[in-house]
This record gives C-alpha cells, sequence and structure tokens, in this order.
C-alpha cells in the first residue's frame, strides 16, 4: 500500500491487526504494531486492545501485560476492556496475585471494572473455594451498580453445588428470572452438574426436562453429564431415553459421551454391553483412543476376563495407539491378581524402559504383591526404586510392611529393609 503511494489511516491498521489475531497470526500482528510507530503512526486503543486479547487467547499473558504498560507511555490509555481481557487470562491460568494487582491498578486509575472483570475475578475465587472473598466481591459488584450476568449467577450456582449446598443452588437458580437473567444452556448444565454428583438424578432429570419445555435444545455436554451421573447409579434404562432424545435432537455422541457410556457399563460389570456400545462407536466413524481402550481393559480385569485383556493390550500397538500409564498400570494389577508375578515384572521394568513413565500405584502394586509372595528381595528391590524416585508407600502398602516387621522373629526382613534404604 505504502509503496503505490497509498497512505492507511487508522482503520485500515486496526482492520489489518485485527485480521492478522483472527488468523491466529498474532506475532506478525505486534511486528506491523510495531512497524506503524516506526512509520511514525500513533495506534490507536482498538489496535492494542485487538492485540491484547490476540496474545491472551494464545496464553502469552506476560506479553500482553508488557504492551499495557507500552500504551500507556505511548499515551494510549487502556479502557475496561483491554484490563479486563489480561485479569481474564490471568484467572484462567491461575495467576491469581497478579489478576488482583492489575484490578487494584485500573481501579486507581478511576477505570471501573465491568461484569467480565467481575466474573473472572468471582470464578477463580470458586475454583479455589475462597467463599467469603466471592461473597465480597459480588456485594462490591452489586454495590457500584455492576450487574451479573448468566455467567456471573452460573459460577455462583456452581459454587453452592461444589460446597454440596444443593438447595442454595436450586434457589438461586430459581431465582434467576426474577432478576431479570434468562437461564442458559450453560447455567442449566451447571446444576445438573451438581445434581449428579450428588446422586439426586431425579432432580437432575427434572431440570433437563424443564430445559427442553422451555424451547431450548440441550447440548452434547449437558447429556454427557446427565449420561455419566444416571451410569454411575445403574440406570441403564434412563441412559437409553437420554440417548434417543439426543438423537431425536440432532445432536452426535461424541467422544466423551462413549467414555462415559464404557465407563458406566464396564463399572456395573456389564462388559457385553460394554463391546457393543464400542464396536458402535467404531461403526459411527469414531476412532477409539487410549482411554477408551483402558476402559475396556480394566473391566476385563473386573469380571475375571485377563486373557481377553491381555488380547486387547497387545493389539494396542497394531492399532497405533501407544500404552499410557494407566494402561501399564491395570494389565500390571490384572497379571498380579492371575498370579503372573514374572509377566507383571517384566511390564513394569518395560514402564522403564518406555520412559521411566510410573507413579505410586505401579510401584505399591509391585511391592505388596512381592511381599504377599515372600519374595522380599525383589521386593525390597522396589522399595529403594521408589523411595529414590520420590515415591512413598500408600496406606496397603505400609500395613503390609508392618504386619511383616511385627511378625519378623529372625530380623532377617528388617535388615533387607535398612540395608535398601
Amino acid at each position: 500500500m505504502l509503496k503505490l503511494g497509498l497512505q492507511p489511516n487508522l482503520i485500515t491498521f486496526s482492520t489489518l491487526i485485527n485480521g492478522l489475531c483472527i488468523g491466529g497470526k498474532v506475532a506478525q500482528a505486534v511486528s506491523f504494531l510495531e512497524d506503524m510507530v516506526e512509520e511514525g503512526y500513533q495506534p490507536n486503543l482498538i489496535s492494542y486492545t485487538t492485540i491484547v486479547n490476540g496474545l491472551c487467547k494464545i496464553g502469552d499473558t506476560t506479553h500482553a501485560i508488557s504492551l499495557l504498560k507500552i500504551m500507556g507511555e505511548r499515551g494510549c490509555a487502556p479502557n475496561v476492556v483491554t484490563y479486563s481481557t489480561i485479569i481474564d487470562s490471568l484467572c484462567k491460568d491461575n495467576h491469581v496475585a497478579e489478576a488482583f494487582n492489575l484490578f487494584s491498578e485500573m481501579r486507581g486509575k478511576g477505570i471501573l471494572p465491568n461484569v467480565v472483570t467481575y466474573t473472572s475475578l468471582i470464578h477463580v475465587m470458586c475454583n479455589l473455594c475462597q467463599w467469603k472473598e466471592v461473597t465480597r466481591l459480588f456485594d462490591e459488584m452489586v454495590a457500584t451498580n455492576c450487574k451479573p450476568d448468566v455467567f456471573t449467577y452460573s459460577i455462583l450456582v456452581d459454587g453452592f453445588c461444589k460446597q454440596d449446598e444443593m438447595d442454595k443452588a436450586r434457589a438461586l437458580f430459581n431465582s434467576l428470572t426474577n432478576k431479570g437473567v434468562a437461564p442458559n444452556g450453560f447455567s442449566y448444565n451447571v446444576i445438573i452438574n451438581g445434581y449428579c454428583k450428588a446422586e439426586r438424578m431425579d432432580e437432575a432429570v427434572d431440570l433437563f426436562d424443564e430445559l427442553t419445555r422451555n424451547g431450548a435444545i440441550p447440548n452434547v455436554v449437558t447429556c454427557n453429564t446427565l449420561i455419566s451421573g444416571m451410569s454411575q447409579v445403574g440406570r441403564f434404562a434412563t441412559v437409553q431415553k437420554l440417548l434417543d432424545k439426543m438423537c431425536a435432537c440432532g445432536l452426535v455422541l461424541d467422544l466423551i459421551t462413549y467414555y462415559v457410556l464404557l465407563h458406566g457399563s464396564c463399572n456395573h460389570g456389564h462388559i457385553h454391553e460394554a463391546f457393543k456400545l464400542f464396536h458402535v462407536m467404531r461403526s459411527n466413524g469414531i476412532e477409539p483412543n487410549i482411554i477408551h481402550y483402558n476402559i475396556l481393559t480394566h473391566g476385563l480385569c473386573l469380571v475375571g476376563q485377563f486373557i481377553v485383556a491381555r488380547e486387547l493390550f497387545c493389539a494396542l500397538t497394531v492399532k497405533g495407539l501407544h500404552p499410557d500409564i494407566c494402561t501399564y498400570n491395570i494389565m500390571i494389577k490384572g497379571l498380579c491378581k492371575e498370579r503372573l508375578l514374572d509377566e507383571a515384572y517384566h511390564l513394569f521394568r518395560k514402564m522403564e524402559l518406555d520412559g521411566g513413565m510410573r507413579d505410586s500405584v505401579s510401584f505399591n502394586t509391585m511391592i505388596c504383591r512381592f511381599l504377599h509372595n515372600n519374595d522380599q528381595s525383589r521386593a525390597m528391590e522396589i522399595i529403594h526404586e521408589m523411595v529414590k524416585e520420590g515415591f512413598s508407600a500408600d496406606l496397603f502398602t505400609a500395613a503390609v510392611v508392618v504386619d511383616l516387621l511385627s511378625h519378623d522373629s529372625t530380623g532377617e526382613f528388617f535388615r533387607a529393609l535398612v540395608q535398601k534404604s
């Protein structure tokens, strides 16, 4: 444009910066902004705030804060949107102190916080279970005539749910209409999730029915939440009705839906139903990931079908999937349960070769089984490794060790324990 002798204005620059940020080219937008300054142009508030938003979206909040300071130095004062964008990003990253510092800074400059500012801070305080601070922020918000929106109230409802105060959550939810706030899908999902976790399934279903009666189409998240709750308590007839409703609403079952369905079926020993779901999932073009295979493998072990579980495990690499730490732990527990300790030990060592991805469960499973099998030598070997890698015995392992020490009349086990420590 400049080469053609055309002189761009601030609207042109802002449009280009916005386009770069929308296209995910935030670094180029920043470079373009600096080129503007070098050419003698003074970027406006919109240009700066657009880039701040772009930086926050890619997780570069540090750079966004730096740009906030540069704005002031260049004579372009940030507004409530600029500050709120960064505060929201800081809260999402759990950088709470920095968020409140910026909050104080903006108010010190006479910039009044808006609904986004307060809602972001209230949300992070709810996540940290800082209920007094939540109350203080909400009261301050109302006192400054900043009207809470549906997201603010939904977060407060979620806070009551997390405190297992479902009656208070429902009372606040029911009061939204009187406050001039219409509940949306997010609001319903929050309280339905609360009822599911509290295993108050009938009330969860009532709210789901209310949502559809009000003409709203439930989303996959809401359905998955309800299906998960119903599966956990074994109400599979209701689960099937929900699946039918999902299909009627044109909703497509996703990876999480199948994860929830498989988990519920396997936990209740319905392994044949789980395999049917697994095949339906694949026939619908949804390729299972390692989590789905882990659920099936664990379910097979629970019902004593370890041979099938092992076949499934051995087929993973053929399907292009790599076992994770959960996969290994499931198989090690299954092998130990079948008293195939040498094979379990071999798999335990394979975990180490595959990048050392062992955890407390891996160590404790092996130690307990070797101690139960009176193989104190290998148990001590693994105890030594566990301590060296910074893991500790769980209550069950500790109880086994204490029991062995109490019956160690010769002192042999105690000496071995001391030597390996």
